[in-house]
């Protein structure tokens, strides 16, 4: 998958030390797949939801972080919208990101 948002990747983890290593795993795992659906992201990481408008939530850390990425299947893209903590993920509108 091409992930199109390292920067916002790594500017959340440069203020957030405790997410780096986790971010990190989750760029590279997302960046050396080939999804073609929801099944296929699924057997990567299990708990993802697919939200709304190609919206999909990602748990990170054990559900310590929440991150949420626009992933589009037939190009092969994701969008890393917002990243926050599960605290901050429940006052989000995600529709609205």
């Amino acid at each position: 998958m091409n992930v199109l948002s390292f920067p916002t990747i790594k500017a959340y983890f440069e203020k957030h030390a405790a997410s780096k290593a986790y971010l990190l795993d989750w760029y590279y795992t997302t960046k050396n797949s080939n999804w073609n659906n929801m099944n296929d992201l699924r057997n990567y990481f299990p708990s993802a939801e697919m939200v709304v408008d190609n919206k999909v939530v990602f748990n990170i850390k054990a559900n310590d972080f929440r991150l949420v990425a626009i992933v589009l299947f037939r190009p092969k893209r994701v969008q890393v919208l917002w990243i926050g903590t599960h605290a901050e993920y429940d006052k989000v509108k995600v529709q609205d990101l």
